[in-house]
């Protein structure tokens, strides 16, 4: 008996040790992949700054592009992407495409890229957020709200537009949003802030508005009340919930431009841009409202009491989706602010 329990024994610590040594050769795997990926991005930022270098000597005219720019704009990318994808708000294709949307605007301008993590950080929190409420009337609703690639590309294809056309226009770097200097890049600046602003404030006001409202929302065109939902519906929360996500955008790009832009003292106040991105995030929520009464299919089943695309018909067409619903809003505000 005394032998039986001393090799019991001797087998729980054989696959205690057995066990530990595993986890220890997770972690020095893990460790080794970190390494490889941080060695990876310093050779890539490298690479750039060379060839930045060679094309500003080539040319003459183009200003090189500083080492540390480079590295920012390939690791914290890289970095807040991986983290995105391990919890489940990428996924592959939504992560690739983050990735691409990330280093252009970093490497454009820094506020550019504060304004952008503002938006992703705060909209994956607020998709998260009270998900067994969202699911009482959101039958489309995903657990965790992961991205693919088209959601990445109708919020983040016209910012990186614009991001590609501020470099041509005033190379990368930070600068003061002034007409009276930069006619053309202060566009770019603001239309920009205001496509982020417009997403955020859609985003918010959808998510927002259905967990806090306490009655019906009514259709934006006729002012009826309608099932909770609904495309095309408003609340007065969500509203706010626009007005607010917009502000927070546009405070955001603020503040990166009180750390990172020169001559601030010799320059207009950029204050106003927090005010511009509240705007923005209010006419992005009331335009998607607007296109999803008017163009965006609706159904109700009754059988559990929720909004359906695919059951009876309350409103709208079959052919418009989500995504489209917002790759319009984001290109009639571009054309609208240029």
């Amino acid at each position: 008996m005394e032998q039986q329990i001393s090799t019991n024994q001797a087998l729980r610590s054989s696959m205690n040790m057995q066990f530990e040594d595993g986890i220890f050769i997770k972690d020095y795997i893990r460790m080794m992949a970190y390494m490889i990926v941080l060695c990876f991005t310093l050779a890539i930022s490298l690479s750039f700054w060379v060839l930045s270098i060679t094309a500003s000597t080539y040319y003459g005219t183009l200003q090189p592009v500083s080492p540390w720019r480079w590295l920012f704009s390939v690791l914290i990318p890289l970095f807040i992407t991986f983290r995105a994808f391990k919890r489940r708000n990428l996924d592959h294709g939504g992560a690739i495409g983050a990735m691409l949307v990330g280093f252009v605007l970093s490497m454009a301008n820094m506020s550019f890229f504060g304004a952008l993590l503002t938006f992703f950080v705060t909209s994956s929190k607020l998709t998260k957020w009270k998900g067994d409420i969202k699911k009482q009337t959101d039958s489309d609703y995903k657990e965790g709200g992961q991205r693919n690639w088209l959601q990445v590309f109708c919020n983040g294809g016209v910012p990186t537009e614009l991001a590609l056309l501020y470099m041509i226009e005033a190379g990368p770097g930070e600068i003061p949003v002034d007409f009276g200097k930069q006619y053309s890049a202060s566009w770019m600046c603001l239309s920009l802030l205001g496509a982020l602003a417009c997403s955020t404030g859609d985003t918010w006001a959808s998510e927002v508005g259905p967990v806090l409202s306490r009655r019906k929302p009514r259709l934006i065109t006729t002012w009826k009340d309608v099932p909770a939902g609904t495309n095309g519906g408003v609340t007065p929360v969500g509203l706010v919930a626009s007005v607010l996500g917009g502000g927070t955008v546009g405070t955001a790009y603020y503040f990166m431009q009180l750390l990172l832009v020169k001559d601030l003292n010799f320059t207009v106040p950029q204050w106003p841009l927090i005010l511009y991105g509240a705007i923005a995030g209010l006419f992005g929520s009331l335009l998607d409202s607007f296109l999803g009464a008017t163009m965006q299919y609706s159904g109700y089943d009754e059988s559990i009491g929720k909004v359906h695309c695919s059951c009876l018909g309350l409103l709208g067409y079959s052919g418009l989706g989500t995504e489209s619903c917002d790759f319009i809003v984001f290109h009639v505000h571009f054309f609208f602010f240029i």
